[in-house]
């Protein structure tokens, strides 16, 4: 039986060769001639103009987890789509459930502002 995992374990061992042996050969090759300017902080190869910490608004972050949760919703109502049939009336009533459980929350963080972009 352990020789039915040989096959995986040689994969294993060339997906874990590889990067590695990337990374050494990379770090042995690589120019070693460290100086006070390549350790500056740089905006896109240009000096920096500014306070180098930049806070992005939250609503980025609350606007990006509620494009999560719909994409997570797409996720569990397809595999409910194709088998409608299979699973009959009581799914169907699940799934209004847990599309009204949503819609609530796109409710609220509509009426929080959390969709507005600027």
């Amino acid at each position: 039986m352990l020789g039915d995992y040989a096959g995986v374990g040689i994969l294993l061992a060339i997906a874990l060769t590889v990067p590695i042996g990337g990374y050494l050969i990379a770090f042995l090759l690589r120019p070693k001639r460290p100086y006070a300017l390549k350790k500056q902080t740089y905006e896109c190869g240009l000096e920096t103009a500014g306070d180098t910490w930049v806070q992005f608004k939250i609503q980025y972050y609350i606007f990006a987890l509620v494009f999560v949760v719909f994409d997570i919703e797409t996720v569990f109502i397809y595999p409910w789509a194709v088998a409608y049939q299979q699973v009959g009336l009581f799914a169907l009533a699940e799934m209004i459930v847990f599309i009204g459980i949503l819609f609530m929350g796109l409710a609220y963080a509509w009426r929080k502002g959390a969709l507005e972009w600027i």
